[in-house]
């Protein structure tokens, strides 16, 4: 198994706050250095105000891979999605999320806090963090997606 990636961005909506504070729990007992990029309570927000800076800090290598949550895992993943050096998936289970390193070469994992649990979430976290993109006939379709 790779080492895992030692550079994070993390990012959530009030409804991914609580499940964002367990993952940089775990990303820290890891030894995974993150930076936080909000929200920073439970506190109604919108997603978009934090999606964008952690797909800024994607797209500029400040950090190698992202965290994103919010409720259902849709709405920050599109909002990410909108960056072109962004290649984020929405996961919900370990096997999409080695799929989603594997074959997308995906830079940003989005987690829907309301529909998985804590264990599982880390999970997920662990295979995306663990995994290598395998190039090869991958590769080739992973070049077709951004739009020039």
């Amino acid at each position: 198994m790779k080492e895992m990636v030692k550079n994070i961005g993390i990012a959530s909506d009030h409804a991914g706050f609580e499940l964002k504070e367990k993952i940089k729990e775990y990303l820290s007992l890891q030894r995974i250095a993150f930076k936080d990029f909000g929200t920073n309570s439970s506190d109604s927000m919108d997603y978009p105000d934090v999606a964008h800076p952690l797909a800024n800090a994607v797209e500029s290598g400040e950090v190698t891979f992202g965290i994103a949550i919010c409720g259902s895992g849709n709405g920050i993943n599109m909002t990410v999605n909108k960056h072109c050096g962004v290649r984020a998936a929405l996961c919900w289970n370990r096997e999409l999320s080695t799929l989603a390193r594997e074959h997308n070469n995906a830079n940003i994992l989005s987690l829907p806090a309301r529909f998985i649990s804590e264990q599982l979430a880390l999970e997920i976290v662990s295979a995306f963090l663990t995994t290598e993109f395998t190039g090869g006939r991958h590769e080739t379709r992973v070049s077709k997606i951004p739009l020039k």
